[in-house]
């Protein structure tokens, strides 16, 4: 394998003189250049990465994590960073901390150790200690999906409150007064946060909120809730559910159809995310979209800057911006409803 002085030897130049060519780092006169890129091609040279970076303190590496990247939601997250990162010129270094806070400190420890540029971080928890963890972390970061009290970094999320709001209006113009909400994991933010949105929503109509269950994101705790739900409440089932996520949702379905219960007939369902499987169940689940394509835009927009202004500079402004959902109705309750079209936040329900 060539190394660098073989380039410089075959140039006729010093070590120098090919860094500053191959690194753009001074002006080189045009003879010399080409004399260096010349002997780079005849000796097929491949310049060290990590050298590189070394020397420009950059190495064009975003690191991520996320809380669970089987879940098709998260997925399609990475997949949209990516996409930006690959845009901007940056690779992406995925890691999963399954939901474990060590297994998030241990990531943030290896990433920081890999000379990655900066980190997008959707956090397993928002509680105070994961606050302390991250806010001792030195790389420039941003988070997404998930604020976190305490922590002042720029976040870009959706409004979840007002997706709660609208998958519950939308049921409402159904003619279900029996909403129930199967709720996500109580100690997470963007949890509790949409099923604030569906309480609120009923509030305002005067309907009851008591029929509430918890889950824990997977199908199987969505699954396992609905039994629940069906169980204690036989004589004053609900007839809608929102599921505070699409997975959720779909374990939601089959529990009702075991039940003997047909959806949308007896028991309509919206689910939260919209992520591709959304549209395939049977029947085709409505649900409320998260823009991940726009919040992955704007958290490696953000992170990019924070990594110009440079490690050692006071952080960009830590700014949160909150998304707007959209309502996608699919045949989960279709036949009481309009046509199948988003429809966004706002619009008279």
């Amino acid at each position: 394998m060539s190394s660098i002085k073989d380039v410089a030897r075959l140039a006729g130049v010093s070590v120098t003189t090919v860094s500053h060519v191959l690194n753009k780092t001074r002006a080189v006169l045009p003879a010399t250049q080409e004399r260096v890129l010349e002997a780079v091609q005849t000796l097929g040279y491949v310049p060290s990465a990590v050298a590189r970076s070394l020397k420009i303190n950059a190495t064009h590496t975003i690191g991520m994590l996320v809380p669970d990247n089987s879940n098709p939601y998260f997925a399609e997250l990475v997949r949209a960073v990516e996409d930006a990162c690959f845009a901007a010129g940056y690779a992406l270094l995925l890691c999963n901390t399954d939901n474990h806070a060590g297994r998030q400190q241990v990531y943030l420890d290896v990433l920081s150790q890999k000379r990655v540029d900066g980190l997008i971080v959707a956090s397993t928890s928002d509680d105070a200690l994961m606050s302390q963890h991250l806010a001792q972390t030195a790389l420039p970061m941003v988070l997404i999906d998930r604020a976190i009290v305490g922590l002042e970094r720029p976040c870009v999320q959706t409004d979840h409150v007002q997706g709660g709001m609208l998958a519950t209006q939308h049921l409402m113009a159904l003619g279900r007064k029996r909403i129930a909400c199967v709720g996500g994991p109580q100690d997470l933010q963007s949890s509790e946060q949409r099923v604030q949105g569906w309480r609120q929503a009923l509030q305002l109509v005067g309907l009851p909120s008591d029929l509430l269950v918890h889950g824990d994101f997977t199908a199987n705790g969505g699954y396992v809730a609905m039994r629940r739900l069906l169980r204690d409440r036989a004589a004053d089932r609900p007839t809608a559910i929102f599921a505070c996520n699409d997975l959720m949702a779909m374990g939601a379905l089959r529990a009702v159809h075991e039940a003997g219960l047909q959806v949308p007939r007896d028991v309509a369902v919206v689910g939260y995310d919209d992520i591709e499987l959304a549209g395939y169940t049977q029947p085709a689940l409505t649900t409320v979209a998260q823009p991940t394509q726009a919040m992955a835009e704007q958290a490696l927009a953000w992170l990019l800057e924070r990594i110009q202004a440079g490690r050692g500079a006071e952080p960009v402004a830590a700014a949160t911006q909150l998304l707007v959902p959209a309502l996608v109705t699919r045949e989960s309750s279709r036949s009481l409803a309009r046509a199948a079209v988003p429809i966004a936040i706002g619009e008279n329900l």
